[in-house]
């Protein structure tokens, strides 16, 4: 992982309270090596350390996403390679920070599972989903399934995964694959007014509203219920909190309404 300005296949971009994370290999169309896992598991490990990031996107540089995971290297992997390709994507599927996937490109295979990794897919026009597997004899990996399966209907996860169907930007936005598709050229700005209210919001926040979210997946009403109230309780408590209230109240006391 390396910060703007030197050498890596991951480099950061810190913009005050998110940052942009980009695959920076374009000449191999930013194919995921162990190398870049490495970086990219390092990279946002770093942002959550740093205690001052909410939110980070991902995506990469020109023309490519990520053209998926490096053949080379995935042609002799064992058990222990093949975990450690996963452990970039995987790591960002466990991050606590809002995270948004900005698709410039093609995204295969596990460049889809990078893109489904995030909470939030925005894609280019040019955006292009190819899972490939089958069409490579290789069976999907990583959580491609599981994550693709909550990302899409189930016939849309069939026609991709074995009608091998590749996606545009626009047909991800229709099938709920992305969020929105926009022009290529409005892509990244896009991306950075999507994360820039978390990117103002107390860290401890948008991290428990994140937790919750995904809890409320896998629970029952009541138990969401039950896990909110605390979860309330605990942010009405918050310095934050009192501070926007009292700078509510004010806007509207001075505005007459």
């Amino acid at each position: 992982m390396t910060e703007a300005g030197t050498t890596g296949t991951v480099r950061v971009e810190r913009r005050g309270g998110f940052a942009v994370v980009v695959l920076d290999d374009p000449g191999r169309r930013n194919a995921l090596s162990l190398e870049m896992a490495s970086e990219l598991t390092e990279a946002v490990s770093v942002l959550e350390e740093s205690g001052e990031v909410r939110a980070f996107v991902v995506t990469g540089a020109p023309p490519a996403f990520c053209a998926g995971a490096d053949l080379a290297q995935l042609g002799s992997a064992d058990e222990t390679r093949l975990r450690a390709i996963y452990a970039g994507f995987e790591r960002v599927v466990r991050s606590p920070l809002l995270t948004v996937a900005a698709v410039n490109g093609p995204a295969v295979g596990a460049g889809i599972n990078l893109a489904l990794a995030c909470d939030v897919r925005l894609a280019a026009e040019s955006a292009r989903f190819d899972t490939r597997f089958l069409a490579l004899g290789l069976h999907p990996g990583g959580g491609h399934s599981w994550m693709l399966e909550r990302a899409v209907s189930h016939s849309e996860a069939v026609a991709m995964l074995f009608g091998g169907e590749a996606v545009s930007g626009a047909e991800a936005e229709r099938i709920g694959l992305a969020h929105r598709c926009v022009a290529d050229d409005e892509l990244a700005e896009t991306a950075e007014a999507f994360v820039a209210t978390a990117a103002a919001a107390p860290p401890e926040l948008v991290a428990r509203m994140k937790a919750t979210l995904s809890l409320a997946r896998r629970s029952s009403y009541d138990e969401a219920l039950e896990h909110e109230v605390s979860e309330q309780l605990w942010s009405i408590g918050q310095p934050a909190f009192a501070e926007r209230l009292a700078a509510l109240r004010s806007k509207i006391s001075s505005s007459g309404r």
